[in-house]
């Protein structure tokens, strides 16, 4: 097995829509074994879960995102609390995601719809304990603010979690201090490597990479955004390249291609632990 997973690509974006079935087609020649699909809003919910079925190493998280956190409602709460419930038992539904909290871009960074993206964090990491279920976060100038509701989560919810002081999952796209991610780490969180760290300006997510032990880390793409610095600016990103970020952060690291599969895979299932049955099948 090639242990090369693609562990946050929005395959059921628009900019897909012209050629999935050939995009998944190039991942898988390149190698990728399998493909975890957030969500991020409640209307795309049922496309995720269609997606992830529709091919070998296919899974899928739901979750609102912070940035469509705006035009969301209560019933959209209410929708993904359904929608887990219902599927409780699908072997493919892994993580709730992508949810988090946006502190970036200035109109929602501010007052009440600061506060909106919180209480919506808030509910959907309730709903993440009650299912048993790690979680994808979105991490753009949030750190702290994330970090604070996690801790308090086990005293808000100890019924569910008396055997498990925390949900865990993946902080994506980390780009914080290494105190911030050594936090995380604390809290059974893996950090997501994708296009980003692949730009040599980025000094800090490039140390990040290269100085904290590959154990805590997973590959990623965020397709169709997040392009490595190897394509075009404003270029549609792919799950296909997932396997030369992956080679990427071997010569940051000067280990082996191989070193960063193997370690990166496990990582992945052990924070997301469902993804073990499916992408790790008994015998393999």
């Amino acid at each position: 097995m090639n242990a090369l997973f693609d562990t946050h690509c929005h395959l059921d974006a628009s900019e897909f829509d012209a050629d999935r079935d050939q995009v998944i087609g190039q991942a898988k020649a390149a190698g990728v074994e399998g493909v975890l699909i957030p969500a991020v809003q409640a209307c795309d919910f049922e496309k995720v879960r269609a997606l992830a079925h529709g091919f070998e190493g296919g899974a899928y998280a739901v979750g609102i995102h912070p940035m469509f956190v705006r035009d969301a409602t209560e019933d959209d709460l209410r929708a993904l609390a359904s929608f887990v419930q219902a599927h409780r038992d699908d072997e493919r539904l892994v993580a709730i995601g992508e949810i988090g909290l946006d502190f970036f871009v200035p109109e929602i960074s501010h007052g009440a719809e600061r506060q909106r993206q919180i209480e919506f964090y808030k509910a959907q990491l309730d709903i993440a304990q009650q299912a048993q279920l790690p979680v994808i976060l979105h991490v753009r100038k949030s750190q702290d603010e994330l970090l604070k509701w996690l801790r308090r989560l086990p005293q808000q919810r100890q019924q569910y979690q008396q055997h498990q002081p925390h949900i865990g999952g993946i902080a994506h796209a980390f780009n914080g201090s290494f105190q911030q991610a050594h936090q995380f780490i604390e809290l059974g969180f893996a950090l997501g490597a994708g296009g980003a760290f692949t730009f040599t300006r980025a000094k800090q997510i490039r140390r990040l990479v290269t100085e904290l032990s590959l154990e805590h880390w997973v590959l990623e793409t965020d397709s169709p955004d997040m392009a490595p610095a190897w394509l075009e600016k404003g270029a549609r990103n792919c799950p296909a390249q997932v396997a030369a970020i992956a080679k990427e952060l071997a010569t940051l690291r000067e280990v082996p291609v191989q070193t960063v599969l193997d370690q990166t895979a496990q990582t992945a299932m052990r924070v997301i632990p469902k993804l073990r049955d499916l992408w790790m099948p008994a015998g393999q």
